[in-house]
């Protein structure tokens, strides 16, 4: 009785993982398909943006800017990704163009 016992335990805690596991790979699925689709909407309003020629300001980044000018870039990606939420690439780049701009 008490190896019954066991295996049925056994058997519901592998089902709870395998359960946990496949909610896990949804999850992910769905951020790869969120993701995806903001991509596609950044590209189409980049698009509209470039055909109305409309001039879109970028936020002021004050902690940034003083980061880039104190020649600390690596500070300062990190603090543009704390602000704006960008990835780790998107984040260099942008530092990269706003040391451009100013010269640095």
């Amino acid at each position: 009785m008490e190896i019954l016992v066991t295996v049925a335990l056994v058997v519901l805690l592998a089902g709870l993982i395998l359960l946990g596991l496949a909610s896990s790979a949804n999850t992910r699925r769905e951020q790869l398909r969120t993701a995806a689709r903001l991509s596609a909407i950044e590209r189409k309003m980049d698009a509209v943006v470039a055909h109305l020629g409309v001039t879109v300001r970028e936020r002021e980044l004050p902690e940034v800017l003083r980061l880039i000018f104190a020649d600390q870039r690596i500070a300062a990606i990190k603090a543009y990704r704390d602000e704006t939420g960008a990835s780790l690439l998107e984040a260099k780049n942008a530092v990269d163009a706003l040391a451009a701009q100013h010269g640095r």
